[in-house]
């Protein structure tokens, strides 16, 4: 570093001089306090997918991250996450990793890789365990390792650590949290040995600082080992806090150069990243642990904004910031809060959609609010040589990325919407309790907006004659409630989503929702509550979901849940028979449906609807006719594509539909935004 150079990075910065220090690990210095948390993206487990996975990481080191974990690697094939998943155990792998590494070196950044052996959480019959005890989300039952096998685990971590450092790794993070192997080998959970790797606490965590200590005699004192230690294990039977400590310091003399925080494991019934879980929950656990331990630590969990990430720091909980889908969804995250642009950042809203569930579906992961991660090398936005006049229709989110796309490729655009702000549906999203996020995406466009030089023309009702001498016509107008057709459907007490969630009507006491999709659990969770949304309020949102950072007498920081009382009585209503909800999302559909039954809404599936009367809901339900004496009753029965003006237009007209107007069966953002992302890309 030049003597320039040096002298900027010791300047503490303007707004963030703590998130923007350098950190100095003795052996190496970390230009700032982000590090770029383990995340699986599925590129991973294919050599064909490295030179992605290198454009991948290579763009976020760019963007200015200190130090980037990969997703996790095997050790060893009963370590795998799933069959033939990515693996780091034989010499001849080690060539492509030096593409990822490289990457990432020419941009000045440091890169570990995750080591993460699956244990019972492994979806394959070799998996292993401490004990053989079967995970209530898996239905292979796992092998209790001998005391041989034991040994050959520790000797796969330390193999895998030592062919990261020839593929030019800076270091490896140990996956000791999350409920895997090494984490079901330190919690009495599922460690039933009696041996001398189970029992009490110390034999317990024996596999993993054997695991640290061994690493770090073969790796050299210059190798970067990160612990990632669970905090709080968020189920019964887990670790008690004196266990905690017990073991950070363990680690600690093992020879770990930092320690990062887990929250929670797979099998937990609590949120934790999800976009209900209020920004920055679980740092305070973080922060119980600073004073027992001198390596540097990082916090973790639902911190996606510089201000977010330098309180945190600032009130001392801890060394440096993990974070994940921040990065997924801006790369330039760093570079953006250094340049004091933190308007400009494209917001991680931890809505799963595109990065968990693509995951959990055996498909890349992306991102809603970025459809180019995980897809650098196939997704751009390169300046046209041919610049053309667009009109987009509709300013919700396919609008809005199809627009600045094309603005900022050199078209000029003009954006119509016939109201008087930008958004669409997310407009209604952002008023769901738990959705608050959806207001960063909003100001993130409203930027881009400015940025790209989109012409916005609100309060305009784009007809035929307005849309002539336009090169191409991009038609983004959304969607219309589908209507519902029963005797006293035109009754003043049955009204649409729109009216409630706009605030034209406010329903009574007891409401009926006619339909289970998305959008009829989100007006579950909107009329259920009253007052601040505990998403604004961690000490509220830990009490409803009882998480007690305290400990106290509980093991794992559980206690008994606290949820508020319901702001109203509310039946959940679907056609279909079985569960309400099994469309959610894949990562994120269990936390509503628990939502709603602790507001104690009543979600019932295979109604048939009879009419609305006097009397409330009349409902036919196993054969049997009831009445619902409701108020209300919201109609969230689906929506049909709302696109007038693809027959009004001449047929000369280039023509492109996007986001509802094209698909309207469940509004999908995630689809909407790289639909209109990637039309403009191609014009």
């Amino acid at each position: 570093m030049n003597t320039a150079s040096s002298a900027a990075a010791s300047t503490p910065h303007l707004l963030y001089p703590h998130l923007l220090q350098p950190l100095d690990l003795g052996f190496c210095t970390l230009p700032n306090r982000v590090l770029m948390g383990s995340m699986h993206t599925g590129l991973e487990d294919k050599s064909a997918d490295f030179p992605k996975l290198a454009a991948y990481f290579g763009e976020r080191a760019a963007g200015g991250v200190g130090l980037i974990v990969t997703g996790g690697f095997s050790p060893n094939i009963v370590g795998w996450l799933k069959p033939f998943g990515g693996t780091l155990r034989w010499p001849w792998e080690v060539r492509k990793h030096r593409q990822v590494t490289q990457a990432v070196h020419a941009h000045g950044s440091r890169i570990c890789l995750q080591i993460l052996h699956s244990g019972r959480y492994g979806y394959h019959p070799l998996q292993v365990a401490p004990s053989k005890l079967k995970a209530p989300i898996n239905p292979f039952t796992p092998r209790a390792l001998s005391v041989r096998g034991i040994e050959r685990q520790i000797a796969a971590f330390v193999r895998t650590a030592q062919l990261a450092r020839d593929g030019g790794y800076d270091g490896v993070e140990v996956m000791g949290s999350e409920g895997y192997l090494l984490n079901q080998f330190t919690a009495p959970r599922t460690n039933k040995r009696e041996d001398a790797w189970g029992g009490d606490a110390t034999r317990r965590m024996r596999f993993a600082v054997e695991i640290v200590r061994r690493i770090r005699e073969a790796c050299g004192p210059d190798f970067i080992i990160v612990y990632r230690l669970s905090m709080l294990d968020l189920v019964d039977n887990g670790l008690a806090w004196d266990e905690v400590v017990q073991q950070a310091q363990a680690i600690e003399a093992a020879g770990a150069t930092l320690i990062n925080t887990g929250i929670g494991w797979h099998e937990a019934r609590v949120p934790t990243i999800s976009t209900s879980v209020p920004r920055a929950a679980f740092t305070g656990i973080t922060g119980r642990l600073k004073p027992h331990v001198s390596l540097p630590l990082v916090t973790t969990n639902r911190i996606n904004m510089p201000d977010v990430a330098e309180a945190i720091l600032a009130r001392g909980e801890a060394d440096m910031v993990s974070m994940a889908r921040p990065l997924l969804a801006d790369p330039e995250w760093v570079a953006k809060a250094r340049a004091q642009r933190a308007d400009d950042i494209n917001t991680c809203i931890a809505c799963n959609q595109a990065c968990l569930d693509h995951v959990f579906q055996n498909r890349h992961a992306s991102c809603l609010v970025n459809p180019r991660a995980c897809a650098e090398t196939e997704l751009n936005y390169p300046a046209t040589t041919t610049p053309r006049r667009i009109a987009v229709v509709g300013a919700g989110p396919a609008g809005l990325a199809c627009a600045t796309v094309a603005g900022e490729r050199g078209h000029h655009v003009v954006l119509f919407d016939a109201h008087d702000e930008i958004g669409g549906q997310f407009n209604l999203a952002k008023r769901i309790p738990g959705k608050e996020e959806f207001h960063e995406t909003l100001r993130y466009f409203a930027r881009r907006i400015e940025q790209t030089g989109v012409e916005l023309r609100l309060r305009t009702r784009a007809d035929a004659d307005a849309l002539s001498g336009f090169d191409a016509v991009v038609l983004a107008t959304g969607i219309k409630p589908r209507e519902v057709d029963f005797p006293g459907a035109d009754d003043p007490r049955v009204v649409s989503y729109l009216d409630v969630l706009t605030g034209r009507v406010v329903p009574g006491r007891r409401v009926a929702i006619i339909g289970a999709g998305g959008i009829g659990f989100d007006v579950a969770e909107y009329l259920v509550q009253e007052g601040e949304s505990p998403s604004l309020n961690a000490k509220a949102w830990r009490a409803e979901w009882g998480v007690d950072l305290a400990y106290g007498d509980n093991r794992g920081g559980l206690v008994a849940p606290r949820p508020e009382p319901p702001a109203r009585e509310v039946w959940l209503l679907q056609r279909s028979p079985g569960k309400p909800g099994r469309r959610l999302g894949k990562t994120t559909g269990w936390i509503h449906r628990a939502t709603l039954k602790s507001r104690q809404v009543r979600m019932l599936g295979g109604v048939e609807y009879l009419g609305v009367d006097d009397a409330g809901l009349r409902v036919r339900i196993d054969g049997a006719e009831q009445v619902l004496p409701v108020d209300h009753v919201v109609v969230c029965a689906g929506q049909e594509p709302f696109k007038p003006l693809a027959d009004a237009l001449p047929a000369s007209t280039e023509v492109h539909v996007i986001g509802g107007a094209d698909v309207a069966a469940e509004l999908d953002a995630k689809r909407a935004i790289a639909q209109g992302s990637r039309l403009a890309a191609s014009m």
